[in-house]
C-alpha cells in the first residue's frame, strides 16, 4: 500500500525513564498510536563541540494531520533546550497497520 498519510515522528532523550514517559504521555494523548523506545549513541555539534553521548530514540507512529499537534506535544514535555522532532512521511505500509495507526490517533 502506498500512502503519505502517515508519519514517523523522531525525538531523541538523554534519560531512558524520560523518554518511556514521553512515549506513553504522547500514546495516552492519542497523538501516536504506538512509540518505539531504544537506545542510541548520538554525535552531534552542541555548544561549539563535537559531543558523543548514549541517547534513548523514540519513534512515535502517526498521521500527517496529526503532526503539528504532536510535535508541540513533545516540545513541552521534552527537557532539551532543543529537542530533535523529525518527521518522515510513511511512502508504504500494509493497509491493515495503517488502519490501525488511524484507528488509534485522534479524530
Amino acid at each position: 500500500m502506498t500512502n503519505r498519510e502517515f508519519l514517523v515522528v523522531t525525538t531523541t532523550h538523554d534519560d531512558e525513564t524520560r523518554a518511556r514517559e514521553l512515549a506513553l504521555t504522547v500514546v495516552r494523548d492519542r497523538l501516536a498510536a504506538c512509540a518505539q523506545v531504544y537506545p542510541i549513541q548520538s554525535v552531534y555539534w552542541w555548544d561549539g563541540e563535537v559531543q558523543d553521548s548514549a541517547e534513548w530514540r523514540v519513534d512515535f507512529k502517526t498521521r500527517v494531520d496529526l503532526a503539528d499537534q504532536l510535535a508541540a506535544r513533545i516540545a513541552e514535555l521534552h527537557t532539551y533546550d532543543t529537542p530533535e522532532i523529525i518527521g518522515v512521511t510513511v511512502t508504504t505500509g500494509s493497509a491493515a497497520y495503517l488502519d490501525w495507526v488511524t484507528a488509534e490517533t485522534r479524530s
